[in-house]
């Protein structure tokens, strides 16, 4: 994968067609409006972290390295990373050598043990390390992480700011952006040509639905990114008129699509996908230049999962972890409360931009992590 670290820096891929190439720009918009939660653009919310102001703070040794690379020798990231997996893929096929060298022995039991301990160590330190990649991806676009909710919800009241939704929209294809507006259409009714005012309008929301809706629109934006890909690949092989093509389009809806292939959360932690034999490939039936959102229609439920599932346990843990150290309490890590929290559309929208983009960044730093350290299957 050339968005892989590396020493060579590459730069993590975008869709070669139709990508939404962007100027970033540096400057925070002033407004009038009460300030009422700014997502890390204080000083004075520097935490522990590093002033990195993620929800989940690193607990592991490449963690904790990878977040002070961030802050002090960015340019470096990407080698310091790719350093950081090769330590731990070697720390990991070491345990597991010296444990079959004892098998037969006395210590074969104290290695197996090791060997066990090794695993999960590494298995911390590699989600933690996809954890720096992703965030060094909203960094590189000038975008902070929305805080704890433990953090930001003031007398029940929410609101995020600056917004950065065009910062957000601007890594996705025209393509992939409707399916994006689609999704906030149908889960917050959200409208392209909404005033201001309809946008800052008040809504009310229970924690509870509000972390689902992050945690699946975190899979959804992980479905997007690999199906998007599958349909460039399969474009550029002009496979669209080959004999594997799928017999009957299922014309599935966004709400639909959005729900196929995800368990939301269950007793207050994020589930994971649901379990799937992979069906045959789907390619599809029409030209050459089938846009992608007809493409995406077409796929059966089998389909859906096979792109919304994530491929390692590691995504999955990761996934979970996020959004419980965003919605849940700041010791346990639950979402033991389901009060209700006032906020904006507008803040609903930056959620659901936000969740979107990390499921994206997720399924790259998922593959460029598995090219150096062999994540464990799902």
């Amino acid at each position: 994968m050339d968005f892989c670290v590396s020493y060579a820096r590459p730069r993590f891929p975008t869709l070669p067609a139709g990508v939404l190439r962007r100027p970033v720009t540096f400057g925070l918009p002033v407004d009038g409006r009460p300030l009422i939660v700014v997502a890390s653009t204080s000083s004075a919310s520097k935490r522990e972290f590093g002033g990195l102001n993620a929800p989940l703070e690193p607990r592991t040794t490449a963690g904790k390295f990878l977040s002070g690379v961030l802050l002090d020798d960015r340019d470096n990231f990407r080698v310091a990373a790719r350093k950081e997996l090769e330590r731990l893929a070697n720390e990991r096929d070491e345990a597991a050598a010296r444990l079959q060298l004892s098998l037969g022995s006395d210590e074969a039991c104290l290695h197996r043990r090791i060997a066990e301990f090794k695993e999960h160590e590494c298995r911390d330190a590699v989600e933690e390390v996809m954890y720096m990649l992703i965030f060094h991806k909203f960094n590189e676009m000038r975008v902070h992480l929305i805080p704890r909710l433990s953090e930001g919800v003031y007398n029940g009241r929410l609101e995020i700011w600056p917004s950065k939704d065009w910062e957000l929209e601007s890594i996705h294809s025209f393509e992939v952006l409707q399916m994006v507006r689609e999704h906030l259409r149908a889960v917050v009714g959200w409208r392209s040509i909404s005033n201001v005012t309809a946008s800052w309008a008040t809504t009310e929301i229970q924690r509870l639905k509000l972390c689902k809706l992050y945690a699946a629109s975190i899979l959804y934006g992980y479905f997007l990114k690999s199906a998007s890909l599958r349909h460039h690949l399969e474009r550029v092989l002009d496979l669209s008129n080959s004999h594997f093509g799928i017999g009957a389009r299922n014309q599935l809806s966004a709400p639909e699509m959005f729900s196929v292939g995800s368990d939301y959360i269950t007793s207050g932690r994020v589930g994971s996908a649901k379990s799937s034999s992979v069906g045959r490939v789907s390619y599809s039936l029409g030209s050459k230049q089938e846009n992608f959102r007809f493409y995406v229609m077409g796929f059966d439920a089998e389909t859906i999962q096979m792109c919304a599932k994530p491929k390692s346990k590691e995504a999955v843990n990761l996934i979970e972890r996020h959004s419980s150290a965003l919605f849940g309490d700041e010791e346990t890590g639950l979402v033991e409360t389901n009060d209700v929290i006032t906020t904006s559309f507008a803040s609903l929208k930056r959620f659901l931009l936000e969740a979107v983009a990390f499921g994206s960044f997720l399924w790259e730093a998922e593959n460029c992590v598995n090219a150096v350290y062999m994540l464990e299957e799902n």
